[in-house]
């Protein structure tokens, strides 16, 4: 039998994603220094990295990336921060985590597919996979 959460624990994780929606990249930085798993995931497995990429939150997503945040940790439907931030078209993202090792052959689709879809031939280009 496993144990009900903490609701403190759940409140402090919930505050802690909207931040990486929001970008507070300060604050995200504070609490990834403060012990909170740079690679913390929600319910859908999705990272912090993955919200502050799919958010547009390029400061936040460098901030996280600093502190060892995995820049191809897919999400429970194998999506990347990477094809995310192709998806919404989010360039600044988009070379943050490049700067930061994503790949873009990770995640079904992959980043290079989601530029394949969207007809991105520069995205193509800037992937190798022109």
């Amino acid at each position: 039998m496993s144990e009900a959460p903490d609701p403190e624990v759940v409140d402090l994780a919930t505050k802690i994603f909207d931040l990486a929606r929001q970008g507070d990249a300060a604050a995200l930085a504070a609490y990834v220094d403060a012990g909170v798993p740079a690679n913390l995931t929600n319910d859908s497995g999705d990272s912090l990295v993955m919200l502050a990429a799919y958010h547009g939150q390029a400061e936040a997503v460098v901030a996280l990336v600093e502190r060892g945040a995995d820049t191809n940790r897919a999400n429970d439907r194998g999506q990347t921060p990477l094809a995310g931030a192709v998806f919404k078209g989010e360039d600044a993202v988009i070379r943050a985590l490049l700067d930061g090792g994503a790949d873009p052959a990770a995640g079904t689709p992959s980043a290079v597919d989601t530029a394949r879809m969207f007809g991105k031939a520069e995205l193509l280009q800037l992937f190798g996979a022109a």
